[in-house]
């Protein structure tokens, strides 16, 4: 019975990362200046405004992606949650896991593209978002790979 809610814990905390990686997250950061999958947030001479991605020279192709990457965080979450849900109340919800193991394969196929086609921007780093997201996947496989196998 305590597995059973460490695999409930596991799949709120997946759920939980995927929200914040896709909608607060900072994927990259270049001084006072940082954008993820919703776009960008500069602050200059403490004013911060946000804008789109268009400023980074990316493709419209890649702009896309970055929504892409936002839905499939947002829809990983959700369905991380029904599977905790199915967990916590002692059943197996094997269609849920397989659902959940296809979400999370999208959230990393449309996450990974963002990431590879992104403008080179000299000095920029990467952003906590991007480890969030990764953990995010890693903490979201392991309920669901115990589902299927249970």
């Amino acid at each position: 019975m305590t597995r059973r809610w460490l695999y409930v814990v596991c799949a709120l905390l997946s759920a939980s990362l995927f929200a914040i990686s896709v909608w607060i997250g900072q994927w990259w950061t270049v001084g006072e200046v940082a954008w993820g999958p919703l776009g960008t947030r500069r602050c200059f001479s403490g004013d911060c405004r946000g804008s789109g991605l268009s400023w980074t020279g990316g493709s419209d192709l890649w702009e896309r992606s970055a929504v892409a990457t936002w839905v499939a965080g947002l829809v990983a979450m959700v369905v991380l949650m029904g599977l905790a849900a199915g967990v916590a109340s002692g059943r197996a919800p094997k269609l849920i896991a397989r659902t959940t193991l296809v979400a999370i394969a999208t959230a990393i196929v449309v996450a990974a593209y963002f990431v590879m086609a992104a403008p080179a921007i000299p000095g920029a780093s990467i952003g906590q978002g991007v480890i969030l997201f990764a953990v995010a996947v890693v903490a979201g496989v392991v309920p669901a790979v115990r589902v299927l196998r249970a």
